[in-house]
């Protein structure tokens, strides 16, 4: 039997083992241990470029994102680089996954308490002024530190109007057709019961909050075939249809917010006198904290907070420059962190209602490893995100694994797009940042959404 030395693997494969061991024996005990690393290392590298070979097949051959524009961005924590890209360099509508870049913004500028009030006392009045602080008078979120203080002052109360600011009720690319939904009250300096007005069945009765919208409540003459609750364009005059109420019936109305009203309302929950001033803030004014600024971004990022997320900015803005410049803002964290991205963005809110915000899958990932620098602590970073088969907007989209959760994302959906980014935990321990963005699809996120979790399920078992 004739060997030849340059066709060793082809002919003889046993020969070629004998030969490397041989020569390997040759080497000192620590040049064995460097080679064995390099090996094992070199063995390490294929199988994972085996494992994303694999997961681009899974997208490849995907019978549900052929229908639309996808992307997607894969990075390991661990190795601290990425696994794999497909379109993560495109454009896409985050939605909701803008909420991300709201909590960072929030990590930079805002501390561990929400600024509730601004205030001076001067002889027997007190002086106050908003900082956009959501959480007054909030059906989830109100501490009553803000209404307590208020409340039991013995001194005259003037509420300081802001003049001059550049804060529109609503941001820009939003949807005016949606002026009666839940999802977007108008914003303002000061909030008040989170701008909306509740509407709650109790023993067959309809009961409003604040009750000082029930005298602008009428009924219609001809009901619908389904009760419902709709507001006024352009006043705060609320038609009921007249069928009967449901007994779990629960609705959120955005109520038209002016100085006016607020102050309405704000005198008829203190039960005293409040007088409205322009007067300059000064420099010396105190501060009244609120809420935990940690349960205030939770509640934005599990349920999706709209209005949460873009008063949020306000008081971001209201910290950074002492006035509302939620404009400023975005581009002072572009300038100073987003620029080293490597893709540029374009953001027009905080929340992601605008349609003319646009970002990369890959610039998704690489905020969500700013964040994660700001939280290194796993379990109070998992706590701000959606845990997926736990909790918030993906409690029922994933099953937990033998009993272990394994995504933490954020979700993002509008007409026509679905979007999730996050964090995920493969069985083997790999920890991966991901950011999975689907648009152009027509009908129901349905489809989209299923997918997702069924390639992001893949990862965790396969990865």
């Amino acid at each position: 039997m004739t060997f030849k030395i340059n066709n060793l693997t082809e002919t003889a494969p046993f020969l070629g083992q004998f030969l490397f061991i041989r020569v390997f024996c040759k080497f000192t005990s620590m040049n064995r241990f460097r080679i064995l690393l390099l090996i094992v290392t070199l063995f390490q590298l294929q199988v994972k470029a085996q494992d994303t070979a694999i997961l681009k097949q899974v997208f490849e051959q995907s019978p549900v994102l052929k229908d639309y524009f996808f992307g997607f961005s894969l990075y390991d924590l661990d190795q601290n680089r990425f696994l794999i890209g497909i379109d993560e360099g495109k454009y896409f509508t985050p939605a909701s996954n803008t909420k991300v870049f709201t909590l960072f913004a929030s990590l930079k500028h805002i501390g561990d308490s929400i600024p509730g009030i601004h205030y001076v006392e001067r002889g027997d009045s007190l002086i106050f002024w908003g900082t956009g602080d959501p959480t007054f008078l909030h059906s989830k979120l109100d501490s009553h530190r803000v209404y307590n203080f208020l409340k039991n002052t013995s001194k005259k109360l003037y509420y300081a109007e802001e003049r001059n600011v550049e804060e529109p009720f609503y941001r820009h690319g939003w949807a005016i057709d949606d002026y009666d939904e839940y999802y977007q009250p108008e914003l303002s300096t000061f909030p008040i019961y989170g701008n909306v007005t509740t509407f709650r069945a109790e023993g067959g009765k309809l009961k409003v909050t604040p009750q000082y919208f029930e005298k602008q409540i009428s009924i219609k003459e001809k009901g619908e075939n389904k009760f419902g609750v709709q507001r006024d364009f352009n006043q705060n005059r609320y038609v009921l249809n007249g069928t009967v109420i449901p007994n779990n019936y629960i609705n959120e109305k955005p109520f038209k917010y002016s100085t006016e009203v607020f102050i309405d309302l704000l005198q008829d929950t203190l039960g005293k006198a409040v007088e409205v001033v322009q007067v300059e803030k000064p420099q010396n004014h105190q501060v009244l904290y609120s809420t935990s600024t940690r349960e205030v971004l939770r509640e934005m990022m599990l349920p999706s907070d709209n209005f949460l997320a873009e008063q949020l900015n306000m008081v971001a803005a209201i910290n950074q420059y002492g006035e509302f410049k939620t404009t400023q803002l975005r581009k002072d964290m572009e300038e100073g962190y987003y620029k080293y991205f490597t893709d540029k963005i374009a953001l027009r809110d905080g929340s992601g209602l605008s349609a003319y915000n646009k970002v990369t899958p890959r610039s998704m990932v690489e905020l969500l490893l700013m964040v994660q620098q700001e939280i290194p602590d796993e379990t109070a970073l998992h706590y701000l995100f959606p845990t997926g088969g736990v909790d918030g907007t993906l409690k029922s989209a994933y099953s937990l694994d033998g009993g272990e959760a394994f995504v933490w994302a954020k979700t993002g959906t509008i007409s026509g797009v679905h979007n999730q980014s996050g964090f995920i935990r493969t069985r083997t321990g790999r920890r991966l940042v991901f950011s999975f963005m689907n648009n152009n699809f027509l009908g129901s996120a349905t489809p989209a959404r299923k997918e997702m979790v069924r390639i992001m399920t893949f990862i965790r078992e396969k990865l």
